[in-house]
């Protein structure tokens, strides 16, 4: 009986550690993408590739690769630009004679000069530091959320065996979605941020980026659980900083699903538990 007990707690460490492996994995992406952030003063070429992946996402959402003109939506872009990016350009007007990738140049040219004249307001090298600030407190709390979103399929995935499905390759799948997820969230959020917010001096972006690092500094400490070698929860405290474990809050059915999908929990990853 005891031997059972001891090869049943080793397959248990085992598939925990293999669990663990592909977070790990994930963690070092996350972890050399700050220390490139800590070491950069200049994110000029990193801002401008987040922001015309953004737009042009955006672009494509109304005007799909290889659509007839018929079916692109102009009208509707126009709107979304005006009203959520603060962006007038004339597609409209611009459509009847202009290709698809014309027109998403006249896109992209638009939200660039837009964020000029926000760096040229402040000045790029105080601007900097609000980028950075921004970014890194984007990827620490998304980061701590997907972390979040992997305990919960850690927790269901067993489940998957009854429909003849490996939990482990499932796993590795969805981990690998989930982790792309992030990097999408991110991306979206950092770019919406750095383009409306409105920032007039150098004062007013230090203040800003010191109220960010405020926010992050708040996430640090943090207690926390995790299953010990026979599947139990045991709690540890200081959570390695802001990149370490995050805690495991309750989840209500009905309640938004931690991974960010915008689906209730009982629709997303409520479905494995």
């Amino acid at each position: 009986a005891q031997r059972k007990v001891e090869a049943r707690n080793f397959d248990i460490r085992k598939q925990l550690l293999e669990y663990d492996d592909v977070a790990n994995d994930q963690r070092k992406v996350v972890y050399a993408d700050r220390n490139t952030l800590l070491d950069s003063d200049d994110f000029t070429e990193r801002i401008t590739e987040l922001r015309h992946r953004v737009f042009t996402d955006l672009f494509r959402q109304h005007v799909p690769v290889d659509a007839i003109e018929e079916q692109w939506d102009l009208a509707g872009l126009q709107s979304v630009l005006r009203s959520e990016w603060q962006l007038e350009v004339p597609l409209e007007t611009m459509g009847t004679e202009a290709s698809d990738t014309e027109l998403l140049a006249a896109v992209l040219k638009a939200a660039d000069e837009h964020y000029a004249a926000k760096i040229e307001a402040v000045g790029r090298e105080t601007f900097a530091g609000f980028e950075r600030s921004v970014m890194l407190q984007a990827l620490d709390q998304h980061w701590r959320e997907h972390l979040s979103a992997l305990d919960y399929l850690r927790q269901g995935i067993h489940l998957r065996g009854y429909a003849q499905k490996n939990p482990k390759q499932e796993y590795k799948r969805e981990a690998f979605e989930l982790f792309g997820q992030l990097l999408d969230v991110v991306k979206r959020d950092v770019t919406r941020l750095l383009m409306t917010v409105r920032i007039q001096s150098q004062a007013e972006a230090a203040q800003a980026a010191q109220q960010l690092e405020q926010q992050a500094a708040q996430l640090a400490n943090v207690t926390y659980t995790h299953p010990d070698e026979t599947g139990q929860p045991v709690q540890e405290a200081d959570a390695a900083g802001l990149l370490g474990e995050p805690p495991v809050p309750r989840v209500g059915r009905n309640d938004p699903c931690p991974c960010g999908s915008g689906r209730k929990y009982k629709n997303c990853h409520g479905r494995l538990a």
